[in-house]
């Protein structure tokens, strides 16, 4: 198994269908509880686990994840909305160093809970026309609606693997 991706790259069917929607909104439904089985009550010393030297901790990643999908939900929404919108990235290492990035992770988790609903709510709603809606990413380039619900469901599952690697070494 690659430690570095251990559910493997992020794959985007060449035609995103309704049941592939489906599939990552059940994912995302899902998601916080199946975090909270990995993350509570652990103590300080569990969650500075590493899943890899060099890695983020468990607590850096249960942020991270809240992190990311913030500001992807927002993507999500400019490209539902705006015409073509850009948007910028976000150095992901210095945000992890913030330091709101101590507070127990159970403000992450909170924040994961209400968003994965809204996440959920637009995803069930949206429409063929719609998964084909883009947003450009001043690094990465055009990324569709498609893509990015693809991405929230798979970032989710990512790093779930990465806290579950770490807390089992």
């Amino acid at each position: 198994m690659d430690v570095k991706f251990p559910i493997g790259k992020l794959d985007v069917p060449e035609h995103v269908t309704t049941e592939h929607v489906q599939e990552w909104l059940e994912k995302i439904g899902t998601y916080t509880t199946r975090l909270r089985e990995a993350v509570d009550g652990l103590e300080d010393e569990q969650l500075g686990k590493r899943y890899r030297e060099g890695s983020w901790t468990v607590r850096q990643l249960v942020h991270h994840i809240a992190d990311s999908q913030l500001t992807m939900y927002q993507r999500l929404r400019l490209a539902l909305t705006d015409d073509n919108p850009t948007v910028p990235p976000f150095d992901q290492e210095k945000w992890a160093e913030l330091p709101d990035n101590e507070l127990p992770v159970e403000s992450s988790v909170r924040i994961l809970e209400g968003l994965n609903e809204r996440i959920v709510a637009i995803g069930k709603n949206v429409t063929d026309d719609q998964l084909k809606r883009v947003f450009t990413h001043e690094t990465n380039g055009e990324i569709s609606v498609a893509t990015k619900l693809a991405k929230l469901c798979w970032h989710e599952e990512h790093h779930l693997e990465h806290i579950k690697i770490a807390l089992a070494n």
